[in-house]
């Protein structure tokens, strides 16, 4: 553990160095513990099987815990028998059925469908307590970020993580840049976190905080809710961020007090003398600083296919023929053309079809009483618009109940919504509940990228007061036209307490039904091609065709759609890549996009002019396909970090050159020349004759590419230092010590001494 040290630190600074297990002093790369795992069935099957193969148990199963949520249907479970005969779907079934035996084979809690628990991971963490101040959190999804809203440092990982994690429960990382955005100032009538959310990213753009983890500040975050500032938190990535976070306070600690995992008697009152420790010192360095006046933000929406593409609900469409940069205006009319919208249009004039209430962003009891206070408000009598299909997907079982209690739900019904089960729903579509082409929808979600609720879907990013107005008027509309309503005779509300409901017995994970031999040989997994004994294919030098991509913020859903992530491999996934460029959505026949045509669909090389390459989601999907295509280098302006590390985790190698050097390899590419990307000099050497382009690459990364190098494998030679860390640990922070925790650890295997 660190020693304590004088100079000012902010949050993230302090939360870091107290999980730092090892460090590499030449270029800062450190071994952090990771105190809390959530998993899901989309990013984890292939993180399970390695661990079969490799013959390893999970490190710590306290401190993990799983849930179905990405595949389920939410429609009626009141004949529900088992997963096999309620999910229809092959591939969706395939993988909660993988979750199920997963969970039973290495010994995990897990919260199924006939557990009332049952949520969205971001969901139900928080409601359980799993979540607390102070800890590392992450997951294999992206949206891990929504537990920063505790004053905790969380963070979406890729598969290949998701089984470090479950193996030694750490992870290599390199300390991030810090980034502070303040509102100050009162936020006007009907505005919502949700609505400062989008207003930030607005501002700062969806490559705004790449490389950074945010704090929010201000008089505004600190009057919010716990929920509101979960909804915050969780849109961080879409920020580009890594993590966001807010410190805790009171409204933190009156949350967590008395939740099932939380510390409860002596032990509570240690963790809350640490907790109260955790917020920026006076003094600390921010490298990037943000201030927004709270005054300036109204009810905002989003526009187009990116969550930066915002208006206030009583602007208009943008014109891109105002657009200066020629990138971002192909960008802009792009996402017009897949939005079927008309610059100057009048966001209030944009008809509807449908509206999604629901989502890791917006689905607690406190977004489903606002939008209740809405439906109220139109008038006791009032229905949903002839032309909108509505509905409302609770994010746990929890807030399910809780909201029939309150009387939420005959609100919702008796106006024509559709009232669910838990899931994430139509949020990414995975499950039935999708968009049909051309369906425009009002979403409280937090992503509208192409596709993104089913294909040729459109999404505008709304609040779930906005989203409520939106499904009674059937269009978007401006909430406060319905503040201020008498609302004393319109039903007999009433407002129960979570705690209600929370009252399940907190058990130890079960013990594993078969423990994999610790001494069992390791076995190659399919992608990346085992090249090397670890199984990670080496990079050196790659040469052939590059094929150009000129688009800006290139998102992990345009390079493989939701369909194709219903996998339990990590291989066969070419012909889903940039599935839906490549194909037409009419005829299913090849587009002239340019990986059908040759020699580009030989490539070895993407060349991309646009920013923000790999942005949204943390599937690892998205390297895979693009490797299983053939592409193992990928040269853009600037990456998404998850998407960077991701890559690397496959032996894939994202080279960042400046907007003119992109330009530039681009239009060799046009040309049809071939490129060489050369990772041991570091260069892009071009075939006409002209020098070469220089690049760097992190010295730690650069030497395990070279090397074929397993993360894993590098850090089972720590052992005797995550041992002694979770010693420490336990005699600091002994809340950590996950419920049912004995004192007990599983022994790591020892490979050799080497370092990392």
């Amino acid at each position: 553990m660190p020693s304590s040290v004088s100079k000012p630190r902010t949050l993230y600074d302090k939360i870091w160095d107290d999980h730092v297990v090892d460090i590499q002093q030449d270029d800062g790369l450190a071994l952090i513990y990771i105190d809390r795992h959530l998993v899901h069935e989309v990013t984890s099957p292939q993180a399970f099987e390695g661990l079969r193969n490799a013959g390893r148990p999970v490190r710590r199963p306290d401190c993990t815990l799983a849930t179905l949520d990405h595949n389920v249907p939410t429609h009626s479970r009141k004949n529900f028998s088992s997963v096999q005969s309620f999910i229809n779907e092959p591939d969706s079934r395939a993988q909660c059925i993988a979750l199920e035996e997963n969970v039973k084979e290495f010994g995990l809690t897990y919260f199924g469908m006939t557990d009332r628990r049952q949520g969205i991971v971001h969901i139900i963490g928080p409601e359980q307590g799993f979540t607390l101040p102070g800890i590392t959190c992450v997951c294999g999804d992206s949206h891990t970020s929504t537990h920063g809203a505790f004053g905790s440092l969380a963070f979406g990982i890729g598969t290949s993580e998701v089984e470090h994690v479950l193996a030694t429960q750490t992870l290599l990382q390199k300390k991030a840049k810090n980034m502070r955005i303040t509102v100050d100032g009162e936020l006007h009538e009907g505005v919502t976190s949700k609505d400062v959310i989008l207003y930030i990213i607005g501002v700062i753009g969806t490559a705004g905080g790449t490389g950074s983890v945010i704090e929010y500040a201000g008089s505004v975050f600190r009057g919010f809710s716990m929920e509101a500032r979960m909804s915050v938190c969780n849109m961080s990535i879409e920020a580009g961020a890594r993590a966001g976070m807010i410190a805790p306070d009171d409204i933190t600690f009156n949350y967590l007090r008395s939740r099932p995992l939380a510390p409860k008697g002596e032990i509570w009152d240690r963790a809350l003398a640490y907790w109260k420790t955790l917020n920026s010192d006076e003094g600390a360095h921010f490298d990037v600083e943000i201030n927004i006046r709270a005054e300036d933000i109204i009810p905002t929406v989003t526009w187009g296919t990116s969550p930066q593409d915002v208006a206030p609900i009583t602007g208009v469409v943008p014109d891109p023929a105002l657009i200066t940069d020629p990138v971002r205006r192909s960008s802009v009319e792009r996402s017009l053309t897949y939005m079927g919208l008309t610059p100057n249009t009048r966001m209030e004039d944009i008809v509807l079809d449908k509206v999604f209430i629901g989502s890791c962003t917006n689905s607690r009891i406190e977004d489903l009483r606002s939008a209740a206070m809405i439906v109220l408000a139109v008038g006791p009598e009032a229905r949903v618009a002839p032309n909108v299909d509505a509905m409302v997907v609770p994010g746990s079982g929890i807030v399910k109940q809780h909201a029939e209690v309150e009387g939420l739900d005959v609100i919702f019904k008796r106006a024509g919504f559709d009232w669910r089960e838990a899931g994430c729903s139509m949020c990414l579509g995975m499950n039935p509940d999708q968009l049909a082409p051309g369906e425009r929808c009002a979403s409280t979600s937090n992503r509208n990228f192409e596709g993104r609720q089913g294909a040729g879907g459109r999404t505008h990013l709304v609040s779930p007061a906005m989203a409520a107005a939106a499904a009674m008027t059937g269009r978007l509309t401006d909430v406060r036209k319905f503040l201020g309503v008498d609302l004393s005779s319109s039903a007999n509300l009433k407002v129960a307490s979570a705690f209600d409901f929370l009252t399940d017995a907190v058990l130890p994970p079960p013990k594993p039904e078969k423990r994999p031999e610790s001494e069992a040989s390791p076995i190659p997994r399919t992608l990346p091609p085992a090249e090397t004994p670890s199984g990670v294919a080496k990079f050196n030098i790659v040469s052939g065709i590059a094929a150009p991509l000129n688009i800006d913020n290139v998102d992990t859903d345009m390079i493989i759609p939701k369909q194709f992530l219903k996998t339990l491999k990590r291989s066969g996934l070419a012909n889903a890549l940039f599935y839906t460029l490549r194909k037409d959505p009419h005829t299913g026949k090849d587009t002239d996009f340019v990986l059908n045509r040759a020699p580009y669909n030989q490539a070895k090389i993407l060349v991309c002019t646009g920013k923000n390459f790999g942005c949204g989601s943390s599937r690892e999907h998205a390297p895979w396909s693009l490797n299983d295509f053939g592409i193992r280098c990928i040269i853009a302006p600037s990456f998404a970090d998850i998407f960077r590390n991701n890559t690397m985790q496959n032996g894939m190698l994202p080279v960042t050159l400046t907007d003119e050097e992109c330009r530039a390899v681009a239009e060799d590419a046009e040309r049809g020349l071939e490129l060489e990307v050369d990772l041991e000099k570091e260069q892009v050497r071009r075939a006409n004759g002209k020098p070469p382009i220089s690049f760097t690459t992190d010295p730690f990364r650069r030497h395990c590419l070279l090397n074929g190098l397993d993360d894993i494998a590098l850090t089972l030679q720590k052992v005797a230092a995550i041992e002694k860390f979770e010693q420490q640990r336990s005699e600091r922070w002994a809340w950590l010590d996950g419920f049912g925790y004995k004192g007990k650890k599983i022994p790591l295997r020892n490979p050799g001494t080497m370092d990392w």
